[in-house]
């Protein structure tokens, strides 16, 4: 345990340099009447029957086992002092004990785990018994609340099956929000029933002129209770009053000249605005939010506001400040783009920074929560260089080092971590079709954006990341993952765990 290539690096390691021995004598025990704890060690006991074809019992009882191996789950006590979504493995020789003061806490134990142990766990029949974990103690958890990856479903359309191999993904590397962007020019992908047009029409294209597609409600709350289980929060988004082209070809009411406009299938951005001065703009506006909010057990609700070229200004605030009032209405928190700081926000509302920094400070200034997203270091679907077959070029190029070479406090003057509720990777679709585009552009950068989002700045350095990345290579090919091979990296066979790189104990440098 010594070394290692965890990602996102723990709070503190500290290595015994023996071994706790996997083999078919393995006891699985959790405190007994915890069935939250209880899924998760079932959840273990699933991953590892997976990888070795070994069935290891669950047991329920308050001590460990008197033979053989044990991993012992238990919930924490007052004087461990973990956060909520933290956790501790305390590893020796015969006794692997994961402790957590919630479920959230004790599954990302086990993704820890996972990547203690050699990629082969990530596939089916992968491992052969008798599997050697290093002993050790690693205390963690995350430095932000907030941790996700934006998908982009509206320009290409991806299907319930994509989704989650997504989040998947996210939930290997600990993050916890999966933020769906729903509706834009090219399409509109969720089931509405009080305005069913917005999917047999306004979803019927996309980018290039497919035949898009749409989620229907129960393919949305598919998706909501996979994420859920493995600890990850859907924000839905629906872009408004720009981005809307979809929505006004489908019912022309929502237009000023109450004429319909026609599908799009092409990129570009800033033509079309909701009419802001019409009331039936904000029954549609109620009806959407509310229909959505009803199938989102999350507490947020996303409502753009990015890039409304063709709405006046003073138009533009009158409203954003009623959709925020409507969001509220329906029990949510409103998150939007960082053109809303303009709007008349507070401490209750969240902005997304992606650009112009002032508008950032402005509205950390009134009080919200920012979540970062900086352009130029964390959209995926920005190239990575001159080269690569997918992606834009807008933000400029965004190599892995630059994913990772940023600091969501320092980035902008005036902020501080107080204002800063977490870090978001979003991914906009124009040039991506299929799972294995989504994939080249996440990978690896998504694993930087993971580290940034979950350890202390202090413990981040490139040329020790670099290296921990590089051994994550035989793992994103066991799960079958089309990575992008960066340079920079010095990709490796995966080695024993007392080759990779070096952690110190306490996670000092």
């Amino acid at each position: 345990m010594t070394r290692n290539s965890i990602i996102p690096k723990p709070q503190s390691v500290v290595a015994t340099n023996q071994t706790f021995v996997v083999d078919e004598g393995l006891s699985i025990r959790v405190e007994e009447g915890h069935e939250a704890f209880k899924k998760e060690a079932l959840r273990l006991a699933g991953i590892l029957k997976n990888a070795t074809g070994v069935g290891f019992e669950v047991e329920e009882g308050d001590k460990a086992a008197w033979f053989g191996n044990t991993i012992l789950i238990n919930q924490s006590k007052a004087d461990q002092n973990l956060p909520p979504s933290g956790y501790e493995l305390d590893i020796k020789e015969n006794l692997l004990t994961l402790t957590a003061s919630s479920s959230e806490g004790l599954f990302y134990g086990i993704q820890t785990l996972r990547q203690l142990l050699t990629a082969q766990v990530e596939q089916a029949g992968g491992l052969q018994l008798p599997v050697l974990i290093p002993t050790g103690t690693i205390r963690d958890w995350p430095q932000y609340e907030y941790r996700g990856m934006m998908l982009d479903v509206a320009r290409h359309f991806f299907d319930v099956p994509t989704v989650k191999r997504v989040i998947d993904y996210l939930a290997l590397y600990k993050m916890n929000t999966l933020h769906l962007h729903l509706s834009d020019d090219q399409g509109w992908r969720i089931e509405i029933e009080s305005w069913p047009n917005l999917t047999t029409h306004g979803g019927s294209t996309e980018v290039g002129g497919g035949e898009g597609g749409f989620f229907t409600k129960e393919d949305y709350k598919e998706i909501v209770a996979y994420a859920g289980d493995k600890h990850i929060t859907i924000v839905p988004e629906i872009d408004m009053p720009g981005h809307t082209n979809a929505a006004l070809a489908s019912y022309p009411e929502l237009n000023c000249d109450g004429k319909a406009t026609e599908l799009y299938a092409g990129t570009k951005v800033g033509f079309s605005t909701l009419c802001t001065d019409k009331e039936v703009v904000y029954e549609f506006v109620d009806d959407v939010i509310r229909e959505i909010s009803e199938i989102t057990p999350g507490p947020y609700f996303h409502i753009g506001g990015d890039e409304s070229h063709s709405t006046e200004q003073e138009d533009y605030e009158y409203f954003m400040n009623r959709a925020r009032e409507i969001v509220k209405s329906h029990g949510k928190t409103m998150i939007g783009w960082v053109e809303v700081a303009h709007a008349g926000i507070d401490e209750t509302d969240i902005v997304q920074f992606w650009a112009k920094e002032k508008n950032a400070l402005q509205g950390a200034k009134k009080g919200a929560k920012l979540i970062m997203s900086p352009s130029k270091h964390a959209y995926l679907d920005i190239k990575y260089n001159e080269d690569s077959p997918l992606g834009l070029t807008w933000a400029g190029l965004t190599e892995v080092d630059d994913a990772y070479n940023w600091d969501p406090v320092t980035l902008v003057e005036g902020i501080e971590k107080v204002d800063v509720l977490g870090v978001e990777a979003p991914l906009w679709a124009e040039t991506i079709e299929t799972l294995d585009d989504i994939e080249y552009l996440m990978f690896p950068r998504i694993l930087g954006i993971a580290e940034i989002g979950w350890t202390v700045r202090e413990d981040r350095r490139w040329d020790e990341y670099r290296v921990r990345l590089g051994q994550h290579r035989d793992r994103m090919k066991a799960m079958g993952i089309d990575f992008y091979e960066s340079p920079l990296v010095p990709w490796q066979e995966e080695a024993s765990f007392f080759m990779d790189i070096e952690m110190t104990d306490e996670g000092g440098e």
